[in-house]
Formats: structure tokens, sequence, C-alpha cells
């Protein structure tokens, strides 16, 4: 199915665009550009906290070494505050040394002794130095006379571990800031970068997808999905989608009726919802050709199977029952109009030889010729009808004998044959029966002593048939693959298709209960066995006239 022109889709609009391509692309580009900037903020935030931390844990060890410098408490208490004094001095050394704003000693009145404004000595510090007076070390952003900064304050200890002052550092906030400012070129270039690749890869994942979807429309591919479900469960086809694993992944209508299947079939592997056989063998690749024929449920399905480029397969199905069945009711009749012609030779030859006996006035042998001709026809009809009771299958019997006598072949009832009229599927049993006469009657014609041998008797209520040929016989080897769908031996006939007699023989004797063999027999030919439990009723129930009508005759070998 093509996809439609650009032209098929109305005016060109401004806004949401409609494709799939540039739709997942501006999404993509969306949320690319969301998730930068939500990392970006997320690094920068704790990045802020880090500098501060950073600047008084600085500023604290600074305030650390030089409380701990030698001579400082002992100035303090024996000097005086002032811009000369040897405190102020070593301060402002350490502070030009380490790149501090300040570096403020207090006594325990919290009155400077050092600080860069020379001005402020001797005046008491603008925050409260309590916690360090008091012996601890503190870490702080906090304001004072110089603005806004990061501090740390530790105890001043003189001799005895005494508390004689206070150290107090402080590094300038807006370096801090200049630090964290300086750090966001880097980190959006960065995160630019990353930005750039992502819409980059959002652009060929698009592209890609541009093709796959041909460059359709989300309304085009809705669209085209219920179409395609439409189509799919309206058309008289089945239809099979798998996967390349083998799993159901679509199963239409129709291909439910056929195969005998339900909806919950999609998605569960072939393996698991069609038993061994043929049409599993079709379906999942196994047997490979054109129009390849298999029976499914008592139906003769056509499948056709089609690879896809993901390695799964479309597999369609046609429903041949009907087909077949008149296929082979075509071939039934032209074998009875074969033998309809030859016996209209025979009758005419017959009146014939009855019009001269009259004309010469040999009356008493033409009352014998006409006695003995009826008679024969009538002793092979009756023999038939007293040791098969059922009505469908002693006719079926009369006929193929007829047919079968046409062609050279004499069919005869096996020693011991009596099926009783409580037949509960007479038609089925017609089938089976047909088929097997059928093929063996092809089978022994031609052969010296053609002769056919049909057997039928009633264990309980099990039947047991046999049919026996005297045709060449069947190799071993090809005991089992005989009942296979699309195996003969023979030509092909008008309607195209051979191979499904035996194996419709099969299935209705399964579906039954039962069960068909093969052997070789006694002399030569093929002696056809099938053992069908419970097909006869009770003596009290049945009426055969309400049977089930499955399946048609055919020919199979």
């Amino acid at each position: 199915m093509n996809a439609p022109s650009i032209s098929d889709r109305g005016p060109r609009r401004f806004g949401w665009p409609q494709r799939v391509f540039s739709q997942v692309l501006l999404m993509q580009l969306a949320i690319i550009t969301g998730v930068t900037v939500l990392v970006t903020g997320l690094f920068l935030a704790p990045l802020s906290a880090q500098l501060d931390d950073e600047a008084m844990r600085r500023a604290l060890a600074i305030a650390q070494s030089t409380a701990a410098q030698p001579g400082i408490a002992e100035d303090l208490r024996t000097t005086e505050a002032s811009a000369s004094g040897p405190v102020q001095s070593a301060a402002e050394r350490i502070r030009r040394a380490t790149g501090a704003e300040y570096v403020v000693v207090m006594d325990r009145r919290g009155v400077r002794w050092s600080h860069p404004e020379t001005d402020r000595i001797g005046e008491v510090v603008s925050t409260d130095p309590g916690d360090a007076l008091r012996g601890r070390e503190v870490m702080e952003i906090d304001s004072g006379t110089l603005g806004r900064s990061a501090r740390g304050k530790v105890p001043l200890r003189g001799p005895g571990d005494e508390v004689v002052g206070a150290v107090s550092v402080g590094i300038e906030y807006d370096s801090v800031r200049a630090r964290l400012l300086g750090a966001i070129p880097g980190l959006l270039a960065y995160a630019g970068g990353a930005l750039a690749v992502g819409a980059l890869a959002a652009y060929l994942i698009s592209r890609r997808l541009q093709r796959q979807t041909h460059d359709l429309a989300f309304s085009d591919i809705s669209a085209l999905l219920t179409e395609r479900e439409a189509m799919l469960h309206s058309i008289r086809e089945g239809v099979v989608a798998l996967d390349g694993t083998g799993r159901i992944r679509l199963l239409n209508d129709e291909a439910q009726r056929l195969l005998g299947l339900g909806p919950e079939a999609a998605g569960r592997p072939l393996a698991e919802v069609l038993d061994e056989g043929r049409t599993a063998d079709v379906l999942a690749g196994r047997v490979v050709g054109d129009d390849l024929l298999a029976v499914q449920g008592g139906r003769v399905l056509l499948a056709n199977r089609m690879e896809t480029d993901d390695g799964g397969a479309v597999v369609t199905l046609r429903d041949r029952t009907e087909l077949e069945h008149l296929g082979r009711e075509l071939d039934s009749t032209t074998g009875l109009i074969d033998a309809l012609r030859a016996q209209d030779h025979e009758h005419a030859n017959r009146l014939h030889t009855l019009l001269g006996l009259l004309e010469l006035e040999m009356h008493e042998d033409a009352m014998e010729f006409v006695t003995e001709v009826v008679g024969v026809h009538r002793a092979t009809a009756e023999q038939v009808t007293e040791k098969v009771q059922d009505p469908l299958l002693a006719a079926l019997l009369v006929g193929k004998a007829t047919v079968a006598a046409e062609r050279g072949v004499s069919l005869r009832l096996a020693p011991g044959t009596l099926l009783p009229d409580r037949v509960v599927d007479p038609r089925g049993l017609v089938t089976v029966v047909g088929n097997l006469v059928d093929n063996a009657t092809d089978a022994a014609a031609g052969s010296g002593d053609a002769r056919i041998e049909v057997g039928l008797r009633a264990e309980g209520r099990t039947v047991v048939l046999r049919v026996r040929d005297s045709g060449p016989g069947i190799a071993p080897e090809q005991y089992a693959s005989i009942f296979t769908e699309g195996w003969s031996t023979k030509d092909l006939p008008a309607h195209g298709k051979r191979g499904l007699g035996l194996a419709l023989v099969r299935r209705l004797a399964e579906r039954q209960g039962g069960s068909v063999t093969v052997a070789g027999a006694d002399g030569g030919g093929a002696v056809f066995t099938v053992v069908l439990p419970e097909a006869l009723a009770g003596p009290e129930t049945a009426d055969p006239a309400t049977a089930p009508h499955p399946a048609t005759t055919g020919d199979s070998r």
C-alpha cells in the first residue's frame, strides 16, 4: 500500500506539525533541552554551596594557622592595641600571604588588635565573637564592616590552654561568587555540546523513523491501521502473520474459522495452537511451494506462504473443501458416464440378442436369457443388502461394484461381512469406504485377476473395515507417508489436485477416536484397515437418518 502524497493531505497549516517525523523530532528536542537545563541547574545548585563551604573552610584554616603562630597570644597580653603593634604586623603579613579579606585578632572583650583598616583597631568587633571566646570554632557566611564574607573564627589560647582572645578570618564573598560565575560559561559550553550531540542524534533517529513510516502523519497511520483491520477481517481468505520466532502476530476471522482457533491464539507460538501435521508444517515453512494443500478439521485448505523482511511470514489460506468436493464429483461423474456408456453398448447388444431370439420365435430361450441377465444383477444387490443393512452404504457398494466391473475389476464382500443398520454417521462411513474402494479400483485395474474384497463387521459398537486389492501394493517405507496431504501416485485429475482422499480418511477416523493402517496382502496388493470405535448406536437408539453430514468422498493414491 502506497503512502498518501503530500498533496493529498489538504492545505498546509502552521502550528503543530502533522508528520510523524516532525512531531517526534520536536518532542525529542524538547526532552533533550529540558533534561540539559535540568541537569545544568542541578549541577549549579550544589556547586554554589560547595564553593561557600570551601571558602569557609579556607577561612577557618587560615584562622587556625594564625592562632597557632607563636607569640601572638603573648603579644596580645603584653602590648597595646595599635596600628604599629606586633599583633597588627603579624596579622597583616598573614592576610597578604593568604589573600584573605581580613585577619582580625581580638581580646576577650572583643576589641580588635588588628584590622585592614587601621582606624578600626581598638574598636569592638561588629559581629558576636561569643562562640569563639568560649572555645568553639565557627564557620559562617555573614556581613560585617567590610561587607559579606565567608568567615572562620577560632579561640586564641595562651599558657595553660587559657582562652585569651580569638582570631577571625574573612574571605571576600564576591570572590566566591566570581568563581561560581566563572564556572558557568564552561558548564554552559559542555551543556551546549551535549545538547548539540543530542539534537543530532534525535535528527538521525527521526530521519530513520521518517523512512520507516514513509513520511506519514499520525492520522494517516491511524487510518491505515483501521483500513487494514477492516480489510483483514472482511475478506473471505484466511490470513495468518508469524514473527521470526514462529509466534502468531495476526489471525483474521476467516483464518480462525478455517483452522478452528480462537482470538486467544494470537501472541502464542504456532506449535502450541496447532497439532503436528502437514498444516503446521506448511504454516511454519517446513514445506515449501505454491498452492500447498492441507487438511485441517475436515477442511481442505490451499495455503501460500511469503517471507517478510523481519524474518517472519504471512500465510494465506483458502477453503477448497467445496471445490474439492465438486472436483471429486466430476471425477465420479466421469467414471459413471464411462460406465454408462459401456453399459449402453452392452444393453444394446442384449436387446439385439433378445430381438433375434424373438424373430426366430425362440420364445423360451428369450425368456431364459432375460431371466439370467436380471437375476445376476438382482443376486448381486440382494447379496450386498443382506450383509450390509445400512441403505446408504449398501447402495454405494452396489454402484461401486458396477463401476468396477466395467473396468474389469471384481468387487465382492469378504466372508463374515455383516453390518447392522445402526451406523451413527453413515455419510462419514460412506466417505471412508468410497475413498478406499476408489483407490483399490484404480490400483487393481489392469492387473491379472483384478479383484477387490471389502469386509465390514461389527465388534460391539466398533466397526472394522478392511479393503483389499490385487494391485501392485505399497512399499513398506511409504506406509506412513500415504496418509499425508498431497501424496499420490496418480496423474492429476481435471480439478488439478490429488493426495486428499486418504488424508480425509485418516482425519475422519481420528475424529471418531479410531485409526487407519495399511499393510501388504498375501499374494500381492494392499490391505487398508479402518477401526471406528462407537460407530454403531445401541439397538434402542439412533436413527441413521439423523446422523451428521461430514466430508465428501474422493480419491487419493
